[in-house]
C-alpha cells in the first residue's frame, strides 16, 4: 500500500477568484494602485506648475482630454471603494480598548466616517472660497 501524502493543487494565478472575500481583498489592493498613480499625476502637475505657465498649460491640456477624464473618474471610484472597504476593516485592524472594555466596531467605523466628512467639508469650503 502506498503512503504518498495528498498534495492539494493550488492555482498560483487564480486562487483569489475562489472566495468573494479574496476578490474584495484583491480589488482593495488594486484600488491602491490607481490612487497612487493619481497622486503621481498630481505631483507631475505641481512640477509643471513650478516650471512656468506654459508647462502648466501643457499639463492641463493633457489632463483635460478624454483619457485624463476617464482615468480621473476611475481613480475616484477606486478611491471611494478603497475608503469604504478600509473603514469596514478598521475595527479588526485597530481594535480599541478603553478602561478594559472593547469599543464596538460600529462606533469606530462611524468615527472614521465622521472624520472623513469633516475633513472633506473643510477642504470643500476652503477650496470654494
Amino acid at each position: 500500500m502506498s503512503r504518498r501524502p495528498y498534495i492539494r493543487e493550488i492555482s498560483t494565478t487564480r486562487w483569489w477568484l475562489k472566495q468573494p472575500r479574496y476578490v474584495r481583498y484583491m480589488a482593495r489592493e488594486m484600488s491602491a494602485l490607481f490612487v497612487g498613480i493619481y497622486a503621481l499625476i498630481l505631483m507631475a502637475g505641481l512640477f509643471a506648475l513650478s516650471r512656468g505657465e506654459a508647462a502648466y498649460e501643457t499639463f492641463l491640456e493633457t489632463a483635460e482630454g478624454l483619457v485624463g477624464l476617464v482615468f480621473a473618474v476611475t481613480a475616484m471610484a477606486f478611491a471611494v471603494y478603497h475608503t469604504f472597504t478600509w473603514f469596514q476593516v478598521t475595527p479588526k485592524a485597530m481594535p480599541l480598548m478603553i478602561a478594559g472594555k472593547r469599543i464596538p466596531g460600529t462606533l469606530i467605523v462611524a468615527a472614521h466616517w465622521l472624520g472623513f466628512v469633516a475633513v472633506s467639508a473643510t477642504l470643500w469650503l476652503v477650496a470654494g472660497s
